[in-house]
């Protein structure tokens, strides 16, 4: 039996998909209601290892926490959401983006039926304390939920939102 071979950063970098990153991106996570700037820059670099572009809210504490987190040469895409986020979730609906809640929900399928998606799809991460709103839960075309056999009901976000992006991204 031989052991296994460790890929170094070149060979890593060869093998990947070669692709151009920019805003036609069919994937983007969006924790529209972050409670902490850590979780946000973890979330950044999991955009940037499944080639997604991340959604992030315009509240004066987000741009430094993207900054601080941030810990690529290059970042990934980032889109900022004004103060209306229903009516930006309704305007990615109209435009045929399919949009996917993490949310404990009785119409919610498991993480492990979830399936790569096929169009541009949001990834809605809600409040870390609350979940998604109410406002916004209509506009689910999906819930996933992620089961958990100890005591927590919920991940934080970062985790929640990294395992979510790698089933929509078919890396997983």
């Amino acid at each position: 039996m031989t052991s296994p071979r460790v890929r170094s950063r070149q060979d890593l970098r060869r093998e990947r998909r070669r692709r151009s990153h920019s805003c036609w991106n069919h994937l983007i996570a969006a924790p529209l209601w972050p409670l902490h700037g850590a979780n946000l820059g973890t979330l950044l670099r999991t955009c940037d290892a499944v080639g997604a572009c991340l959604a992030v809210p315009r509240l004066p504490w987000v741009p430094e926490a993207l900054a601080r987190g941030n810990t690529l040469r290059r970042p990934a895409c980032v889109h900022w959401v004004g103060h209306d986020v229903r009516g930006w979730l309704v305007a990615q609906r109209a435009a045929g983006s399919a949009i996917v809640g993490v949310e404990l929900a009785d119409e919610a399928i498991r993480l492990g039926d979830l399936t790569a998606a096929r169009r541009r799809t949001v990834a809605v991460l809600g409040h870390e304390q609350t979940g998604i709103p109410p406002e916004a839960l209509d506009l689910l075309d999906l819930a996933v939920e992620i089961p958990m056999t100890g005591t927590g009901a919920s991940l934080n976000v970062a985790v929640a939102g990294s395992l979510v992006l790698y089933r929509l991204a078919g890396l997983l």
